[in-house]
């Protein structure tokens, strides 16, 4: 059966999962529109995905800023008529443990994991509900389920993810759909971001065995690709060799 053609918005598009996903979307014929802070590399992946067929445009964003987030909501409406989907993917990663007292980059976590989420569902949600549906695809992780050493606030910040999400799949039961993907260890630039020495070797051997960005992009077009009547609403993946 062929697919309906959606106008799908990714944020944290400039790499990893979302790259990722951006690319499968287009392969599959969805239109995409991108956001990331770093827009020469949407610009190269927009002229790819246009270079192969696709459909793609892309719009500056910085997640945590609320106004930012409205205007490319805005922008992508203003592209493509309407949006059918959100991927809130944008997300760091600066593990360090508590008593490292790294109280910038908690709050950088706050911002962009939990108040980025919220400002896309602000964004978004208005225009979905007055196009009569809509799709929001959060990305969490395997954190959001459990807590491990360095990563109290990372996990912290997934966990609300998850129940951000599972709030607004109750509230909006009818015309807007909602999925979790939560992540296992997967190949992504986050780990780029730990400051903290010992976190930082840790993670090398924690992310020994990991999934390609691919794989979770494969997670998120099947849940956008179901039809309207069907609401998959969690999907952890994780590399078969990980007990993580």
């Amino acid at each position: 059966m062929a697919q309906i053609a959606k106008v799908v918005a990714i944020t944290g598009a400039s790499s990893g999962i979302g790259e990722a996903t951006a690319r499968r979307l287009a392969a599959d014929g969805h239109r995409v529109f991108l956001g990331a802070r770093r827009t020469g590399r949407l610009e190269r992946l927009v002229e790819e995905i246009t270079g192969e067929g696709g459909t793609a445009a892309f719009g500056k964003l910085d997640v945590t800023d609320a106004a930012d987030m409205h205007a490319f909501i805005d922008a992508a409406v203003c592209e493509y008529g309407r949006i059918d989907a959100l991927v809130n993917n944008a997300g760091v990663m600066p593990l360090s443990p508590l008593g490292a007292l790294k109280t910038d980059e908690w709050d950088r976590m706050l911002d962009v994991n939990v108040r980025g989420v919220l400002h896309g569902i602000a964004a978004a949600l208005p225009v979905m509900r007055a196009q009569g549906g809509g799709h929001f695809v959060n990305i969490a992780s395997v954190g959001a389920y459990e807590v491990s050493p360095t990563a109290a606030v990372y996990c912290a910040t997934k966990f609300a993810v998850r129940a951000i999400s599972e709030g607004l799949r109750q509230e909006s039961a009818g015309d807007i759909r909602v999925t979790l993907v939560s992540p296992g260890v997967t190949e992504s630039e986050l780990a780029d971001s730990i400051s903290d020495p010992a976190a930082r070797e840790a993670m090398k051997t924690y992310r020994a065995v990991a999934l390609p960005a691919a794989a979770i992009a494969e997670a998120i077009a099947y849940a956008v690709s179901q039809p309207s009547q069907v609401d998959v609403n969690e999907i952890v993946v994780r590399p078969t060799a990980s007990a993580q």
